[in-house]
């Protein structure tokens, strides 16, 4: 496959043709913001976490979904992308019911280590605080809505490595749910097979295995990419 050089902040780089930014960025060490990325899964840039300054462009491009191209020079961490990195991540955490303190996830959770990696040391924004439920109707698992981040990670990892599709987003703006086979309660949701890729999926709390209680949550979500890594290497 033909090589492609670029520079980014300043190095110059080598990607094979069709690599993303984000790819090329990590293979080279060079670390970019993300929240809705998932090795192993399809992009979607949906958490714009990931925007870089690509020479001749007035846009701010996603560097999960923008290919590589010969010559091009990308900046990853000039002054504008960091304030765009905090708002998002402000506007996340004002955006539901984040109260790190008393979360499983605490000390594990990819928004928390975001925060300090942005320097977040307080949210400008109003809370909105909106009523979201908290579903333990399933033998093993959980879903508090109120860490939900709406990355789409447990849609995607249901539904591509998996195979069954039992998770998707209904409604818009503040109303926005994942929501299980149509709405029904996750326990009454036939299509579960209870494997918990959404689990390993889930960069916060917001989907967790029952009993487990504060800061307790552990999981590894690079297995999802071993696991399709796997699978490809057997066929």
């Amino acid at each position: 496959m033909a090589a492609r050089t670029l520079t980014i902040d300043g190095r110059l780089v080598s990607a094979r043709a069709g690599e993303s930014i984000l790819q090329a960025a990590r293979d080279a060490g060079i670390q970019i913001p993300t929240l809705c990325y998932l090795e192993g899964l399809s992009e979607v840039g949906a958490c714009r976490l990931c925007l870089v300054e690509v020479a001749g462009s007035n846009r701010l491009l996603p560097a999960c979904l923008t290919p590589v191209s010969e010559g091009m020079e990308v900046h990853t961490a000039t002054e504008r992308l960091r304030e765009h990195r905090r708002a998002i991540v402000e506007l996340l955490f004002a955006e539901r019911n984040h109260v790190c303190a008393v979360c499983v996830a605490s000390g594990n959770c990819e928004l928390q280590n975001l925060a300090i990696r942005v320097g977040m040391t307080h949210v400008r924004y109003d809370y909105l605080n909106p009523v979201c439920a908290v579903d333990i109707s399933h033998p093993q698992f959980g879903i508090d809505h109120n860490r939900c981040v709406l990355c789409a990670r447990c849609v995607r990892a249901c539904d591509e490595v998996e195979g069954v599709h039992t998770w998707d987003i209904a409604g818009r703006g503040i109303n926005a749910r994942v929501i299980t086979d149509l709405g029904v309660p996750w326990g009454e949701a036939e299509t579960c097979t209870s494997c918990g890729k959404c689990l390993l999926a889930c960069p916060t709390g917001a989907i967790f295995r029952r009993g487990t209680s504060v800061a307790e949550l552990e999981r590894d979500p690079r297995r999802i990419a071993q696991i399709v890594a796997s699978r490809q290497e057997r066929w």
